[in-house]
């Protein structure tokens, strides 16, 4: 795993966003498309922000999937992950081939829907982050490793919940699902390249589990490491737990 760590979250999203631009622009370059997986959250603010600033993206030959939606949640509401991509990605670039996440009454249909689609062709690269809780995507210890299936629907546990609701997305705890559809592990982990963009010292401890210990499925995120092209993106912040941090 290629580790960097930045000054702060904006720098962080920043340089995230310029690596991010630079495998979109080699993938259309030289396949004539790009196929990405786009996080959402509070974490990917300044990320998201900084990418849709990047010049020279053919965004018409972009495809894009997204991790995770809640089950039971409308578009409409301001949790809602898709209304989140079409404010903050789809909206300011102009993609026209999305495919979001709507569970619906079926949310298990959903996922064959989707991943039928997502397996159709090799992702070029997956932006994600890492829970407070060390889970990838909505993938909450312990976490499936096994599952060949694209998308999964998966129980929230409480701390997952917690962070929902810390963040500010719900007015309170009897307001945040309990379930989502989550894109499996196995699936992230198909992916060509993999940015996992991480700020904030709420997720320091989370850092510090995904870098130390074995690989496990109690540490989601853990399982990052074994993928040959991750680059992991920290701020001063989320870096404050590891030893010998070098900013960049």
């Amino acid at each position: 795993m290629d580790l960097r760590i930045f000054e702060d979250k904006k720098s962080l999203g920043e340089k995230a966003a310029a690596v991010a631009a630079d495998v979109i622009r080699a993938s259309v370059r030289d396949r004539g498309k790009a196929r990405i997986i786009a996080a959402t959250g509070a974490s990917q603010f300044d990320f998201l922000a900084a990418l849709t600033r990047e010049p020279e993206i053919d965004w018409k030959r972009v495809s894009m999937f997204h991790l995770d939606e809640y089950v039971g949640l409308p578009e409409s509401h301001p949790a809602s992950f898709r209304r989140y991509l079409r404010e903050r990605l789809i909206s300011k670039t102009g993609i026209v081939d999305y495919f979001l996440l709507n569970p619906g009454e079926d949310p298990a249909a959903e996922c064959g829907r989707v991943g039928a689609l997502i397996q159709k062709e090799p992702i070029d690269v997956a932006f994600v982050g890492i829970g407070e809780n060390g889970h990838l995507a909505f993938n909450d210890p312990p976490a499936d490793f096994a599952t060949e299936m694209p998308y999964i629907v998966v129980n929230l546990d409480m701390k997952c919940r917690q962070q929902q609701l810390g963040e500010g997305w719900f007015r309170s705890m009897e307001e945040v699902p309990s379930q989502a559809i989550s894109m499996s592990i196995c699936q992230i982990m198909k992916s060509r390249a993999i940015l996992c963009i991480v700020p904030e010292s709420r997720k320091a401890a989370a850092v510090k589990a995904t870098l130390s210990g074995p690989v496990s499925p109690m540490v989601p995120a853990s399982i990052l490491r074994t993928h040959q092209n991750t680059i992991l993106f920290l701020d001063r912040d989320s870096a404050a737990l590891l030893r010998d941090a070098q900013v960049r």
